[in-house]
Order: C-alpha cells, then sequence, then structure tokens
C-alpha cells in the first residue's frame, strides 16, 4: 500500500447492521430491520445471539463487501428468501430459490386444518396423500413429519421445482415417503395403468396451494413478488380461480370414500370455490377456516 492510498476501513457489527437498516429503509424494503438482520446473519454464518451478543467484532472486509452486495440486491427487489437461500415453514427450515414460491405463514394453514379434519383417521396404515404443487415441497414434508403412518405423491408441472422439493425432503430425512412426479395438477395420477374400475388408485387426503392470482391483479402484487417469483406458481388465468374447477374434479375421482380435499384459497376466491364445490356432486361436510388476517383461506371437503 502506498502512502497515497487510503487505508481499509474496518466495520464491525453494529455499524455494518445499522447501515444496512439504513439503505433497506431509504429503498422501503418492507421489515428492513429483519432483512438486514437475516442477511448479515447469512453473511457470517452465525445466528441474531451471536450478532448482538459481539457488536463490536470487525468483520473481514470480503465478508462485509459480500453483506453490502446482498443489501443492495435486497433494496432492488431481491427477496430475502432467495439471497438466503433459506425459509422456514412448520418448523422446518426448506431450501428456496426462484424456481419456487417462497412458502407463507399462510399455507400452514392446510397443514393445521388436515391435520384437524383427519381426526382419528390419521393412525391409518397406510395414510395416502397427494400434495397437489407442491413447490418447495413444504407440504408434503410437513405432513409426513407430523404422521408416521403417511405416503404422498407430490405432483408439480416443474421440473425445477421438484429438484429443489428432492432436497428438501433428503434434507429432512423423508426421501423414501415422498413420491415426486412432474405434471400438472394430478393428470398423471389420472393416466396411471393402477387407475382401472378394478383397482383405483385412491388416497385419503388432496391438499394444495393451487397459483391463485389473476393476471388482471398483477399490478397489485408487491415489487418482490411479481419481478422474482415463479410466474407458473403464482398465475392462474385471468381471475385467479381458474385452476379449482379441474383441482375439485380431478381430486373428486382420486379420493377415497371419506377422503379430504384441503385447498389454500385466494383472498378473494372463495365465493367461486365455494360453488365450485356446491355444483359438484359427492362433496359433504365443507368447511371454510380463515387466516389469522381474517381472509378466508382454506376449504375443506369430504368426499361422499
Amino acid at each position: 500500500m502506498t502512502a497515497s492510498e487510503p487505508k481499509p476501513v474496518t466495520v464491525d457489527v453494529r455499524s455494518a447492521l445499522r447501515e444496512a437498516i439504513h439503505r433497506l429503509r431509504e429503498a422501503s424494503v418492507p421489515s428492513h430491520t429483519l432483512a438486514a438482520e437475516l442477511l448479515l446473519m447469512h453473511a457470517l454464518g452465525r445466528d441474531r445471539a451471536w450478532i448482538y451478543a459481539h457488536p463490536e467484532e470487525a468483520l473481514d472486509p470480503g465478508i462485509s463487501t459480500h453483506y453490502f452486495e446482498l443489501v443492495a440486491r435486497r433494496a432492488a427487489g431481491v427477496p430475502t428468501q432467495y439471497l438466503t437461500g433459506k425459509q422456514e415453514f412448520w418448523g422446518l427450515e426448506l431450501e428456496v430459490s426462484p424456481d419456487v414460491l417462497i412458502p407463507r405463514p399462510e399455507t400452514e394453514h392446510v397443514v393445521e386444518v388436515a391435520l384437524e379434519r383427519l381426526g382419528q383417521n390419521r393412525t391409518r396404515e397406510p395414510l395416502r396423500i397427494a400434495d397437489v404443487g407442491t413447490g418447495s415441497g413444504c407440504l408434503a414434508i410437513a405432513l409426513v413429519r407430523e404422521l408416521p403412518s403417511a405416503q404422498v405423491v407430490a405432483t408439480d408441472i416443474s421440473a425445477a421445482a421438484l429438484e429443489v422439493a428432492r432436497r428438501n425432503a433428503a434434507c429432512h430425512g423423508v426421501t423414501d415417503r415422498i413420491e415426486f412426479i412432474e405434471c400438472s395438477l394430478l393428470e398423471a395420477l389420472l393416466h396411471s395403468p393402477l387407475v382401472t374400475s378394478r383397482s383405483p388408485l385412491s388416497f385419503d387426503l388432496i391438499v394444495s396451494n393451487p397459483p391463485y392470482v389473476g393476471r388482471a391483479e398483477e399490478h397489485l402484487l408487491p415489487r418482490d413478488v411479481r419481478e422474482h417469483e415463479p410466474v407458473q406458481a403464482l398465475f392462474a388465468g385471468e381471475h385467479g380461480h381458474e385452476l379449482y374447477a379441474s383441482l375439485i374434479d380431478q381430486a373428486g375421482r382420486l379420493l377415497a370414500p371419506g377422503g379430504l380435499l384441503v385447498l389454500e384459497l385466494g383472498y378473494n376466491s372463495r365465493e367461486r370455490v365455494d360453488a365450485l364445490v356446491s355444483a359438484a356432486s359427492g362433496w359433504i361436510h365443507v368447511s371454510v377456516t380463515q387466516d389469522l388476517a381474517g381472509i378466508p383461506r382454506v376449504l375443506a371437503a369430504e368426499k361422499l
């Protein structure tokens, strides 16, 4: 280093975090403090307790540079979860990438409703489950962790999403209990050689968090979602409810008598999905559960 060159500035944990919070706040990033913390934890490979216990710890220049690159990408709209490569769901840490929808807390209501509606049938052996549009595999993995006798078939139209789901299943030690199939909705199962009048392929539970955003509502989505999450996992036609009819029909053909269908709903799709279930024959004990914001979030129905 020559006399004319500036000396490297040492940045400690406290000042790095303070500066990141400032930059994210200026960029109007939601939950900017949490985002700054998560990105610093990721860059350092440390937990939150360590960060706040070591505020004067000097950051390695390489780590500091990497951290502020992450902060810049978050300020530009890239979701924190895609930057860290992980998201928690049902108490499980899952890998996420731009190939999969980021699991939301509201989707945990699908697991809650499924477990509640199964009741005593939770111990049935084997318990046959289908997860439609599995994405990261969050629903399939959460259910097999809760239901020791469950075997799951998880479908997705995206081969890249299925690769992420397979890695998550392997990480949580449930690969042998989940079969991943690339197809739209349940089409591959409907055309399986096992689906015959003599030996039908049937399920005790079918769950799904399908695409339910309408193209007409695209402009209403947060920038992070609109620009970075996978289009085919978000949108379902012009109005957002277009996939439900096919899904309800296919589920009705594959559920065993007494089997359950549990669907996540879009914020404005309850009326339409209710009507589809009512118009289809063979569904009883229909219920709708609200999320913590009071939005009708999960519809459940039993196959007659």
